[in-house]
């Protein structure tokens, strides 16, 4: 019997050593096949112009910028993925070696070789009326700035050799592979980081350490590269040790032995332990993000505090799609009537009413005007399931942006000259929190964010959070069982809409002004992109997600780190969006619930393969006879 899938026909057998296979057993099709997708990626990239956008930020000075690295990198994913092979029970596992190491660099330099054809095209053929991305930039990145030939040979040999790294990712252990990804991301980071990290040793007044780490070009110096990089696999393989003792006294893995008779119960003194530790992790994390913002520059704190206010609009979507699991995709919404309701309450220049309240006053109004619009939304279409409930709260969300443009209001919201002229926020008369403070803006966010945090765990593990979580497995079952399916889902707008309030009171107060074009729905697709790509369900996922996309790439209005990423912001967001779906759909830091729901066929059908295999070997692996009973 034989099996047949993205991997050579591989023989059943029950075996208790790996087999080994020869250096040119290859799956030849799916090489060439790898080889051709690599190509058209490889090609893509080059002509979207990103090489020649990103190759002003040195990550590793003078040898690596991210323009090169933009084409160095999918190679390596393409060569890992050609030597991924999905071993079920009763299949024969094979050694990996040389052979998977042979396998990625084919496919490397196959891939590789568009580049190459793209080079030669470019310089002997008239094909710039087609390539409308083409310049001389781009020409002389890709031939290393020497001859033609240059750069028609070197390509290929580089994507041989990342391909190389590639497939041998799965000849070294899961730890050695881990580790290496991660002292990868880490040098990855510190170049990124650059603004952050100089911030701060200015705010210490550690100059050197800035200065030593990053050369005249602001890249990573070659020592310092190496120092992080080493530094990095030491923190690991302390992490290593300490989860290994953490298994040989029951902290995680396997589950405790229990208690003979007359020995003292350990369980207990394991879990305060566990959990002394993780109350000290949080305390950490609270003090360094409290004190931090004291000892960082303008720009930082700006981006720190644009992060957290999407930290407060997916929180609020959290609750939504995450525990809920509504498809919303016009939360935008409920961000606009907390901008706007601040707007018209607080600013003088408000055309119709301006009453000119203080700014915690026309928050509470904000709050109950967006609970308000939930019920308004959530009601009609609260019966609805899937993808009808996705368009119909489109819809709305952009019903909110066009009455707020329409001439019909014009005379309350100001159409698109929007309201401006709006006031600080004042803290009960102590001090004013104002746009052009960074600093005392991300401490309002960071006050807003800790009560949405809060919020948002009290209620996840409340009788209604829980009904939430059983509408989202399966509302009919739900429904069923005696959960009231409409008020749940109903309380789970109001609360996302009151969250998601929040965010849009801080903007308009920060930036002194709003505008109808800042609540389009291109913001709703990028709070469900960081949910997303976060962790659907999962508070420090959520977070996470927010760090990550908005941190480095910035929103849709507002920069990230990697400023050279502008252009490309939305279609990064689509294809992680279309990556998380494919690959790791439970998110990035997921929720070990969402995660079990996810992969419940799976864990069912290993189980029945498992329960199968003692079968036959408690039968001897034959046939029952007659008169055997089953």
């Amino acid at each position: 019997m034989t099996v047949t899938g993205d991997f050579p026909a591989t023989q059943v057998a029950s075996a208790d050593a790996a087999s080994r296979r020869r250096l040119l057993d290859q799956d030849w099709q799916k090489l060439v096949r790898a080889g051709a997708i690599l190509a058209l990626g490889q090609v893509f990239i080059a002509l979207s112009g990103m090489p020649v956008n990103f190759d002003r930020r040195l990550l590793i000075d003078p040898i690596l910028s991210l323009g090169y690295l933009s084409l160095i990198w999918l190679p390596l994913v393409v060569s890992y993925w050609v030597g991924r092979e999905q071993v079920l029970e009763g299949m024969t596992a094979y050694a990996r070696g040389g052979r998977d190491v042979l396998a990625g660099a084919i496919a490397g330099a196959l891939g590789n070789a568009g580049l190459t054809l793209l080079v030669v095209g470019i310089t002997h053929f008239d094909i710039r009326d087609p390539l409308v991305n083409w310049s001389p930039q781009l020409l002389a990145i890709l031939q290393f700035e020497e001859s033609v030939w240059m750069g028609a040979v070197i390509w290929p040999v580089i994507g041989a050799a990342t391909g190389a790294l590639g497939g041998g990712m799965h000849w070294a252990s899961t730890r050695i592979t881990r580790t290496a990804v991660i002292a990868g991301l880490t040098v990855f980071g510190a170049a990124v980081l650059e603004s952050v990290i100089t911030d701060l040793s200015q705010g210490f007044h550690i100059e050197a350490v800035s200065d030593w780490l990053y050369g005249p070009k602001r890249g990573l110096t070659y020592p310092a590269a190496i120092v992080v990089a080493v530094a990095t696999i030491a923190v690991m393989a302390g992490i290593w040790a300490y989860r290994d003792s953490a298994m040989r006294a029951g902290l995680v893995g396997s589950r405790q032995r229990p208690a003979a008779p007359g020995e003292p119960d350990r369980s207990r003194a394991v879990w305060r332990k566990f959990a002394s530790r993780r109350l000290l992790g949080y305390a950490l994390v609270i003090a360094a993000v409290v004190v931090l913002p004291l000892f960082l520059g303008r720009l930082t704190n700006e981006l720190l505090a644009n992060v957290g206010l999407f930290i407060l609009l997916a929180l609020g979507l959290n609750i939504i799609v995450g525990l809920a699991g509504i498809l919303d995709l016009g939360y935008v919404a409920f961000f606009a009537v907390g901008g706007y309701s601040v707007a018209v309450l607080t600013s003088p220049g408000s055309p119709r009413f301006s009453p000119e309240m203080p700014w915690f006053g026309a928050l509470f109004i904000a709050m109950l005007l967006a609970g308000l619009v939930g019920l308004f939304i959530g009601a009609p279409v609260i019966r609805m399931r899937g993808d009808y409930l996705a368009v119909v709260t489109l819809g709305f969300g952009e019903i909110i942006r066009i009455l707020l443009l329409s001439d019909w209001l014009s005379g309350t919201f100001n159409g698109a000259q929007g309201i401006t002229n709006i006031p600080g926020v004042e803290v009960f008369g102590l001090a004013t929190v104002r746009g052009f403070e960074p600093r005392s803006v991300l401490y309002l966010v960071l006050f807003f964010c800790a009560i949405a945090i809060y919020v948002s765990w009290r209620l996840e593990n409340s009788r209604i959070g829980r009904a939430w979580m059983a509408v989202r497995e399966d509302e009919t079952v739900a429904e069923v069982m005696g959960v009231d399916t409409v008020s749940a889902k109903l309380m789970a707008f109001v609360t996302g809409a009151v969250l998601g309030s929040f965010s849009g009171a801080i903007l308009s107060a920060k930036v002194g002004s709003v505008f109808p074009h800042s609540f389009a729905i291109i913001v709703s697709i990028v709070i469900l992109v960081v949910v997303i790509f976060g962790g659907m369900g999962n508070i420090p996922g959520v977070i996470a997600g927010a760090v990550v996309l908005i941190g480095v790439l910035g929103g849709p209005n507002q920069p990230g780190l990697l400023q050279e990423f502008a252009e490309y912001k939305i279609l990064i967001y689509g294809a992680l969006l279309v990556w998380m779906m494919l690959q790791r759909s439970e998110g990035l830091i997921p929720s070990v619930r969402r995660a079990r729901e996810l992969h419940i066929d799976e864990m069912n059908q290993d189980a029945w393969l498992r329960a199968q295999a003692e079968a036959d070997n408690a039968t001897g692996g034959g046939s029952r006879s007659k008169g055997e009973q089953p």
